[in-house]
């Protein structure tokens, strides 16, 4: 199970959990990261780094907020970013868009 980002992160980006995660798999889009639900490894590292609290385990994100495993798991699809799994964020860098449900003139709210 992966973690999910959330909608405390959009318009903030702290990049806190970025430079703690091990295996690199926070990305940077336009308004908000996403974690890379196939990357992940579960350790939670960046749960207790991030400042605003947008992170949770899967299993644990609030159920108004739960359209959001969705959209992470949806950014990396050809449709909207196209990146697929590629194996680490430091390469990739910022991303220029968002998912459909966070991109400007949009609500996060699902």
């Amino acid at each position: 199970m992966a973690h999910v980002i959330t909608e405390a992160c959009i318009d903030i980006k702290d990049r806190a959990c970025v430079l703690c995660c091990p295996v690199d798999c926070i990305y940077e889009g336009e308004r908000t990261l996403y974690i890379h639900p196939d990357e992940c490894i579960d350790c939670a590292i960046c749960v207790s780094a991030c400042p605003t609290q947008a992170i949770y385990e899967e299993g644990r994100v609030p159920p108004e907020q739960r359209h959001f495993i969705a959209i992470n798991r949806e950014f990396f699809a050809p449709e909207v970013s196209g990146l697929g799994s590629p194996g680490g964020a430091a390469d990739v860098g910022r991303v220029a868009c968002d998912h459909p449900g966070i991109a400007p003139g949009t609500s996060a709210a699902a």
